[in-house]
């Protein structure tokens, strides 16, 4: 399965590598937003959100382009990437401003729950937007046909 799997270019298997890829690089962003905003204190939401997310993005931009997608490195993919991570990177931040104060301060969570939740409800969003511009925008050209 896993040689299958590495080889394959059909939704499921693009699917699931991405989706581990993405927990890989989640679980850095998250602890890296974390440690920045409340672990150490030293920056406020946005900030430790924006740290998290261009380490974590740089991770899954590496592992998805060489084993998700399968695809060389070209100027044009990265410039694409580029732009489809810019616009997922507002798309998190928008949700995260909202998502964050509305659980730590309205409903008074525990900081730490709340930074999950937001992290959770803004990474997830972003995510699934960002698989599918890249699976179907992106590296398109990488596959002979659509498999599903």
């Amino acid at each position: 399965m896993p040689e299958r799997l590495s080889r394959s270019n059909s939704l499921q298997a693009q699917g699931t590598k991405f989706a581990i890829t993405g927990a890989i690089a989640a679980l850095i962003d998250v602890s890296l937003t974390w440690l920045f905003q409340i672990g150490l204190a030293l920056f406020g939401e946005v900030a430790s959100r924006t740290v998290g997310f261009a380490v974590g993005t740089l991770v899954a931009y590496l592992l998805n382009r060489r084993w998700t997608f399968n695809a060389r490195a070209s100027k044009r993919r990265f410039v694409a990437v580029f732009a489809t991570y810019a616009m997922t990177y507002a798309i998190n931040i928008l949700l995260y401003r909202w998502a964050f104060p509305f659980f730590d301060h309205t409903l008074d969570w525990p900081s730490s729950w709340a930074l999950a939740v937001a992290f959770v409800i803004a990474q997830g969003t972003a995510t699934l937007i960002n698989f599918f511009v890249q699976r179907w925008l992106i590296f398109r050209s990488t596959r002979k046909s659509f498999e599903f």
